[in-house]
């Protein structure tokens, strides 16, 4: 029996390989189907989680590797969609197909844990390995950045396109 805890709630897993990877559990076993499978190989980031509060590919981490750990998925950043992400990620109209968005949300996440105010070298860099496939990297930006602003419901934003 492998035992995770995955947004707050504390899952015993009876008859898991202990070599299936994160990904699987959390949508398969779980049902928290929010997080996506892209790649299979941590390349494109629509697997991203927190693990410990730290974004990681789920599709690339065995079930064994996190027992007794605490992960957090995209059902678990919020629980009425108002983390200051998801607010901006609305009033950019980031989304198209939304397929990534999830793991481009935990990155961001992460990215800004604790900070008010974010570089474009720091988005760049700490978003450089989730894919959009449809090219929504500048409202992405921009999302990033007016949630980094403290009110990421800006109707208009201050924000600058760099």
């Amino acid at each position: 029996m492998i035992e995770i805890i995955v947004n707050d709630a504390r899952h015993s897993l009876d008859n898991v390989p202990e070599d299936m990877p994160l990904l699987w559990v959390l949508r398969d076993r779980i049902g928290l189907t929010g997080t996506k499978f892209g790649c299979g190989g941590g390349f494109c980031g629509a697997c991203t989680v927190h693990l410990e509060g730290e974004a990681v590919r789920s599709c690339l981490l065995p079930i064994a590797a996190v027992a007794g750990k605490r992960i957090t998925t995209i059902e678990g950043l919020s629980k009425d969609g108002t983390h200051p992400l998801q607010l901006a990620w609305v009033a950019e109209d980031v989304p198209q197909c939304g397929y990534c968005q999830s793991g481009q949300l935990m990155q961001a996440a992460s990215l800004l844990k604790g900070k008010t105010s974010v570089s474009d070298e720091a988005i760049t860099s700490a978003m450089s390995g989730n894919l959009c496939r449809c090219g929504t990297y500048a409202r992405i930006r921009r999302a990033i950045k007016r949630a980094a602003s403290g009110d990421p419901t800006l109707a208009s934003s201050s924000v600058t396109e760099a």
